[in-house]
């Protein structure tokens, strides 16, 4: 019963814009030299692609797995923002040890967001254990910068939020992450 709450909870304050009130208390500093952007990126990526990217922290480095083909719009947003160095220096804002770490908000305490929106996406894919998706508010089409990596199965998540990729490597340095800890940054690998 405690898990269900807890997912309840999250779910209601996962995420961004709606959540201002309810993620204001797990915040860190907030200062942030990320750019503020007047819309969502243009389409760059090419699907038949693969992509990859390199999340280096504090604690270490956690490799992730981006699905182009079943998340087009999330991965190029991801990919453009990523590659416009806008997660660097950005931190964990939540931190939920057994559910998820969420960074990408350059207010540092689950208000912010690049200055646009994007749409959900229905991927296929399950919240598994390492799975890689948006968050948003409560609302449709509400996604923006912010991101949260599953720890552990959390398929009452599934439908509800884009899942876009996967760790493929460094699921401990997950688990170590703590609220606070910086995102040194983000690289992507295109093949």
């Amino acid at each position: 019963m405690l898990a269900r709450n807890m997912v309840r909870s999250f779910s209601r304050t996962l995420l961004a814009g709606a959540a201002v009130t309810a993620c204001a208390s797990v915040g860190s500093s907030g200062s942030s030299s990320a750019p503020a952007y007047t819309s969502a990126p243009a389409m760059t990526i090419d699907t038949s692609k693969t992509y990859s990217a390199t999340v280096v922290t504090n604690r270490g480095t956690i490799e992730l797995s981006l699905d182009a083909k079943a998340a087009p719009v999330t991965v190029n947003n991801f990919v453009f923002l990523a590659r416009d160095r806008y997660y660097d220096g950005l931190t964990f804002h939540r931190v939920v040890p057994g559910f998820v770490i969420q960074g990408g908000d350059p207010d540092g305490n689950g208000s912010g967001g690049p200055g646009y929106q994007i749409p959900d996406e229905a991927s296929g894919l399950l919240h598994v254990d390492g799975a890689l998706a948006m968050a948003k508010s409560e609302a449709p089409n509400s996604a923006g910068s912010q991101f949260y990596i599953t720890l552990g199965a959390q398929p009452e998540l599934d439908g509800r939020y884009t899942v876009f990729g996967a760790v493929t490597e460094g699921k401990n340095v997950a688990s170590l992450i703590r609220l606070g800890d910086q995102i040194t940054s983000v690289t992507i690998t295109e093949r």
